[in-house]
């Protein structure tokens, strides 16, 4: 009987406390430019341009930037082809490190 109810405090706090996948929609950006404005930098034409030339150059990260908050992106290989561009990304939020566990990316629609 011990081992039953063990089991089930441990599916309950699985639950309860684990992180269901969310939906996010914002612009690829970097951690240098994070809210997608690009024109102080001018390191490219586009804001695509822009992000790529700070993240190999300048050692930034990419992040997505929904139009309020800013979040690190864990997968920093499949964002390089959306750079400056709006996506929905799939994943799980670490709310404390502000940075999402990328299960994918596609463009938004």
């Amino acid at each position: 009987m011990s081992k039953r109810l063990a089991i089930f405090f441990f599916v309950v706090a699985m639950v309860v406390f684990g992180q269901r996948p969310q939906t996010f929609t914002g612009i690829i950006s970097d951690s240098e430019c994070e809210n997608g404005d690009h024109s102080h930098m001018r390191m490219g034409s586009t804001d695509g341009e822009c992000t790529l030339a700070c993240v190999r150059d300048h050692g930034a990260s990419f992040v997505l930037f929904d139009g309020k908050n800013v979040y690190v992106l864990s997968d920093q290989k499949a964002q390089e082809k959306f750079a400056g561009q709006k996506v929905t990304v799939s994943g799980t939020l670490d709310p404390k490190a502000k940075m999402i566990h990328v299960d994918s990316i596609v463009a938004a629609k």
